[in-house]
């Protein structure tokens, strides 16, 4: 259904091409591509579609066809009835103020009967399970939930072609597993199913084929057990299995449970309990947007030098409690403290706070607000963008703005750090980084609050993992015991061992 032909591509105003003379074909089927952040991921996939080089402009050089049409010589809105795309910002392209109306844009613009149009709709949000949000304002969904709302829009024109920026990047498991069974059963229906990704856990053993991008250049389509050993940011049992010598080496946790070696067991904890003063706190609080209580009755506090991880499922609350404790929503009951210092929050959709005409510029705004001698290059330097500090943020891939905003709230070391999937779209050597800058903070006496469906980071970084579901606020304890065996969030060493560890450095180091 796809095809390349030495197809390379520079983006308005670029010395060097984001895609590098591709070629190859991308068969029906369930195709994974993967490589670092930058490297070229959503740029292909903005081919398919023909954003590239329709709507971004730019020069083009080589071919491109979807379906025997060239992307180049065929309008967008031509290639849009057999072509379906979900965008990694997935706010950014909604039109309507509903879901209905959102998931009803396509049809409407095709000239569909209305009777036709409502059986449709109703089909595919069943489908994703989103029924119970027909009705509801799409500013009042969590990120996830959004996210599911996209791919019902992207699903409902029934296109032969289906292209998914980061779809998992804000999903809770249970949305992970459905999106993906989603992906599979068009697959096997014959449609060809494009999706670009970092977390890998479940949908590598699910590809029929991998596709690895690196620096704009695309590899030749490969079982995923042959480009595993390959990958930069492979799943950890993959990682684990690589650096004992596995063989074969196993992608999915039931296979590498025969392979994992016995522990000895811990010297003494791996991080002792937090010991600074309450930075903040919950006394009975229950809050939500438009006077609705999504959290009630929460009880919680924090410490300086600790990391509060709230977990759970899309809409259930995480976003509402870091809005609550950054003083944007007023608890509709209880009592919410805070102590003396500056608070850096980090919303879901982080472009919003990305205004300066460069990084730096982002980076020293803050700190000339605050005061902080900190020099801009300490963070930009830790978080991998010294060589894009001069770069205007809002042209930088999706992961790259992450990185940019996170650098532009937690510069000069703020006293409270609140972040809302901070990980999103991001490579493991970008979380990695994050895992660096958050540990910095701790060490410095920061208190931090993140919520995140992130596993690996939690892992890394929680001294604390609180679920949030059903409104309700459940302390689960240390990554070790909450992130493990049984646990809905377990990570995949987690899975292998009850009662940790959960990391493959943590498992290495207790051989």
């Amino acid at each position: 259904m796809v095809r390349f032909e030495r197809l390379t591509y520079w983006y308005p105003g670029a010395t060097t091409p984001a895609l590098r003379a591709l070629t190859g074909v991308i068969e029906p089927g369930l195709t994974l591509v993967v490589g670092a952040s930058g490297d070229g991921k959503s740029s292909l996939l903005r081919v398919l579609n023909g954003l590239i080089p329709q709507f971004h402009g730019g020069r083009i050089a080589g071919t491109a066809s979807v379906g025997g049409r060239d992307i180049v010589r065929t309008p967008t809105r031509e290639l849009a009835r057999s072509v379906g795309f979900v965008f990694q910002d997935s706010e950014r392209s909604f039109v309507y103020g509903t879901v209905e109306r959102e998931v009803a844009f396509v049809l409407e613009n095709l000239g569909m009967a209305t009777r036709q149009m409502h059986v449709r709709v109703g089909e595919v949000l069943e489908r994703l399970a989103i029924v119970h949000l027909r009705d509801r304002r799409i500013a009042s969904l969590s990120g996830g939930e959004r996210q599911r709302v996209a791919l019902a829009a992207a699903l409902v024109a029934r296109p032969s072609v289906i292209a998914l920026d980061e779809p998992t990047s804000q999903l809770d498991r249970a949305g992970s597993r459905s999106l993906i069974d989603a992906c599979l059963q068009l697959a096997a229906d014959g449609l060809t199913i494009v999706v670009a990704e970092h977390r890998l856990e479940r949908l590598l053993p699910a590809a029929d084929r991998v596709v690895l991008m690196e620096a704009g250049r695309m590899g030749q389509p490969l079982a995923p057990a042959v480009v595993a050993p390959q990958l930069p940011s492979p799943p950890t049992v993959v990682e684990l299995g690589l650096r004992l010598g596995w063989s074969p080496l196993p992608l999915t946790v039931d296979l590498a449970r025969s392979l994992a070696p016995r522990l000895r067991a811990p010297e003494e904890p791996i991080r002792p309990v937090a010991r600074g003063e309450v930075a903040w706190s919950l006394r009975g609080v229950s809050a939500g947007p438009a006077r609705a209580a999504v959290v009630e009755g929460a009880d919680l506090a924090g410490h300086r030098g600790e990391v509060v991880v709230l977990m759970g499922p899309n809409g259930q609350g995480k976003t509402t409690i870091l809005r609550t404790l950054a003083g944007l929503l007023t608890p509709l009951a209880g009592r919410v403290e805070r102590a003396p210092g500056r608070i850096a929050f980090l919303p879901q959709n982080p472009t919003a706070l990305l205004h300066r005409p460069s990084l730096r510029a982002e980076v020293e705004l803050t700190l000339a607000r605050t005061g902080s001698q900190e020099p801009a290059d300490l963070i930009l330097g830790e978080l991998g963008l010294r060589h894009l500090a001069a770069r205007y943020p809002r042209d930088l891939s999706s992961g790259e703005r992450q990185r940019g905003a996170l650098a532009a709230v937690l510069t000069g070391s703020p006293a409270l750090a609140l972040l809302d999937e901070p990980t999103r779209g991001m490579d493991r050597a970008a979380r990695d980084a994050i895992a660096g800058v958050i540990a910095r903070l701790r060490a410095q006496g920061s208190a931090i609050v993140l919520a995140t469906h992130d596993s690996g980071l939690a892992a890394a970084v929680g001294d604390r993992i609180v679920e949030v579901a059903d409104g309700r606020l459940t302390e689960l304890g240390s990554a070790d015991l909450a992130l493990s065996g049984t646990s809905f969030h377990a990570t995949q060493i987690g899975q292998l061992y009850p009662g940790g560890p959960v990391t493959v450095a943590a498992a290495l180091a207790r051989r």
